[in-house]
């Protein structure tokens, strides 16, 4: 069976939420486009966000291509990731979504309580 992210008869709309689905990798997308962080980094700006969950993440991004991992061969190994011109292209392509969906949450909380 072909997971979805790779299947290519499904739509694109689909193939890109498989990408970006679970509950931390959009807001990883989000901090990534800063510049490049190291794990724990990420850790301390997400809260809930345990170790385990974040390598998991990181390492499906990275499949993915939108993430590149870099490895510093220091004492202790320093690890950093960043975007990928691909994971950037994928930011730029979610901004129109993330304004609709900021006004979407203003619309609600305007509108008046059932």
């Amino acid at each position: 069976m072909v997971h979805r992210r790779h299947d290519p008869d499904v739509c694109g709309v689909t193939a890109a939420i498989a990408v970006i689905e679970g509950k931390w990798k959009t807001t990883l997308l989000w901090l990534l486009e800063s510049g490049p962080h190291r794990p724990a980094g990420l850790r301390r700006k997400v809260p809930g966000l345990t170790e385990k969950v974040l390598t998991q993440a990181l390492r499906e991004m990275e499949a993915d291509g939108l993430v590149h991992r870099e490895v510093h061969d220091v004492l202790p190994l320093k690890t950093v990731y960043s975007l990928t011109a691909f994971g950037r292209e994928l930011a730029e392509a979610l901004a129109p979504l993330s304004d609709w969906g900021h006004r979407r949450l203003s619309r609600l909380a305007k509108a008046p309580a059932s």
